[in-house]
């Protein structure tokens, strides 16, 4: 009972701190949000004008040879399922891809999916650790810059992006999209607001020096903020699985203290009923010995002796 009460400290404490970083990890979210937005429209502008024709970051190679997987896990467990639902679309990707007779290279981000996978045998491209709870531009910058320079150099023709994606506090979903090169439909053409702006008078932009220099400098910029906000929607993710996880071991941990206490309370009431009965049996066993006792007892014995008178000459 002792071991397990502390233990209901110790996840009572987790859930707790992981209830109060799900908060932090949403202003992140939401902090970051203004940027990406500005830098979409940006690129929507420059691609409206004609610009990306050439860029790499932008076309589909005619032949796809090796496919890049990047997957993003925590660096801790007591999450849940958080890790291995990732870790298991990571890996179906990987081998979809190889079915196919591509190549496949994994950049793997976060302790549980580096160990993972380097436990199974297969070979990482790169890994990144240390940051999945609280991840920095920096950190996607670093990833991105890494994979980005393998693309532009021909080592890769695809990349697929493995993250978790916050919905709710009650739903995280293992999401699989396609990262490098970046999909012209997957940049938002828009919410609500923007059609309502396509529907009046539309700006017609000048670009200094140009479209195509601005968006060569751009899609990089683009590409880790898409990353940053992968990143952050899966910080999130983890921390909802770990506060859920933890509150589910908190409550299962009060449920056993309950079990065993009652365990405790039946066998002390089990051994005061044993003593109890053997008290009775042996004051019936000296009950039933004096009842049916007969002759002179060793206490009659010496009542007879002491009654005789002392003669001091006797001897």
């Amino acid at each position: 009972m002792k071991g397990v009460a502390s233990t209901k400290m110790n996840t009572r404490a987790m859930e707790l701190i992981s209830a109060s970083r799900i908060v932090k990890a949403q202003q992140k979210v939401s902090a970051a949000r203004p940027y990406a937005e500005q830098i979409t429209n940006v690129i929507r502008n420059l691609s409206a004008a004609g610009a990306g024709g050439g860029q790499p970051l932008l076309t589909p190679r005619e032949r796809t040879s090796n496919v890049g997987v990047i997957v993003l896990a925590a660096d801790r467990g007591l999450a849940g399922g958080y890790n291995s639902a990732v870790i298991r679309l990571a890996e179906k990707a990987l081998l979809e891809a190889e079915a196919e007779g591509h190549g496949t290279q994994l950049f793997a981000v976060g302790r549980k999916a580096v160990s993972y996978f380097r436990y199974r045998g297969r070979e990482l491209a790169a890994d990144f650790t240390g940051f999945t709870d609280s991840p920095s531009y920096e950190d996607a910058r670093r990833i991105a810059e890494d994979v980005v320079g393998r693309f532009e150099a021909g080592d890769l023709d695809r990349v697929e992006l493995v993250f978790t994606e916050f919905v709710s506090m009650g739903v995280q979903r293992p999401t699989l999209t396609r990262f490098i090169p970046l999909d012209t439909d997957a940049i938002p053409d828009a919410d609500e607001k923007d059609e309502k702006e396509k529907s009046g008078p539309q700006a017609d932009y000048e670009f200094e020096p140009g479209a195509e220099a601005i968006l060569e400098r751009l899609l990089p910029r683009y590409v880790e903020s898409r990353l940053f906000s992968a990143l952050l929607e899966a910080a999130a993710s983890e921390h909802a699985a770990r506060q859920r996880a933890m509150k589910s071991a908190t409550d299962n941990a009060g449920e056993l203290i309950t079990r065993l206490d009652r365990r405790m309370n039946r066998a002390r009431q089990d051994s005061i009923t044993t003593e109890i009965i053997e008290i009775a049996s042996g004051a019936e066993a000296l009950n039933q010995a004096d009842a049916g006792g007969g002759g002179n007892s060793s206490a009659d014995y010496f009542t007879e002796r002491d009654a005789t008178p002392y003669d001091a000459n006797a001897s």
